[in-house]
């Protein structure tokens, strides 16, 4: 009997604790204005919601690219998720085109523009 409700209750918690942290995350629509790469770092301009931001990730490092003026799509990953010990975004393509829409671009933290 022990054995026939670990076989159950061991997925469900599973299946519990790996859903969790994906229902925090917020997608928002974005502008990219300018990308630049300075002393390795490289520096994406946007605009969210009418207030500019900047996506700051480490150049070199996989996801870290820059992005070209355009429409994009972000999603704020949970506390503790992401590469980086900030506010952590992924980037996704906001194309009219069908096959590149939600395609992942990247991985940034995303901090307020001075």
């Amino acid at each position: 009997m022990k054995k026939a409700a670990a076989f159950f209750i061991v997925p469900a918690l599973f299946l519990i604790f790996s859903v969790t942290p994906l229902l925090g995350q917020e997608r928002s629509n974005i502008s990219v204005k300018r990308s630049n790469l300075n002393n390795g770092v490289m520096v994406v301009d946007i605009v969210r919601n009418g207030k500019a931001y900047q996506l700051i990730c480490n150049g070199g490092m996989p996801g870290c690219s820059a992005l070209q003026g355009g429409k994009y799509q972000i999603v704020e990953l949970p506390k503790n998720f992401g590469m980086y010990e900030c506010k952590d975004v992924e980037v996704y393509a906001d194309s009219s085109d069908s096959e590149q829409r939600g395609t992942k671009l990247g991985e940034y933290c995303l901090e307020a523009a001075d």
